[in-house]
């Protein structure tokens, strides 16, 4: 298994708790964005730019993905995609996502994105906090468990 980790938006209260991870684990993984990320040093850890765009780096994962590896990320339509792939997803607040929960999540935000482009004012999401930190550490380590037996 490879993670490939989105790079756009992703929070730096995870970069501890990933970097664990990928090291304790020996994670092949690439970091993928459309601009310097740094996750830290490791041998495991290669960082891939893509020109800018909007899909360029989703794109670029899902070019290079196979079955059963990892991707983090807070896009719904990118883990859709990775779902197709038989790939596994989770966001940065520790949410999984699979076959029979990620249409549910494209179809609401779908939604909000339809209500916002008719003028409407949405609230975004709550900050992210430590909780959502010790979230995706619980759900990281429970895939990674599963995944090693």
């Amino acid at each position: 298994m490879k993670l490939y980790i989105d790079g756009d938006a992703f929070p730096n209260l995870l970069k501890d708790i990933i970097l664990r991870a990928i090291n304790k684990n020996s994670i092949e993984t690439i970091v993928i964005a459309n601009k310097k990320i740094n996750i830290g040093k490791s041998s495991n850890i290669k960082y891939l730019i893509v020109d800018l765009g909007a899909d360029e780096a989703d794109n670029e994962i899902i070019n290079i993905l196979e079955e059963n590896d990892l991707v983090i990320t807070a896009d719904i339509p990118l883990a859709d995609r990775v779902i197709d792939k038989n790939a596994h997803a989770i966001d940065h607040r520790g949410q999984a996502y699979t076959k029979e929960n990620i249409k549910q999540y494209l179809a609401y935000r779908n939604l909000m994105q339809d209500i916002r482009d008719s003028g409407e004012q949405t609230k975004g999401p709550a900050a992210f906090g430590i909780k959502d930190a010790q979230n995706f550490a619980n759900s990281l380590n429970a895939f990674l468990q599963k995944i090693n037996k």
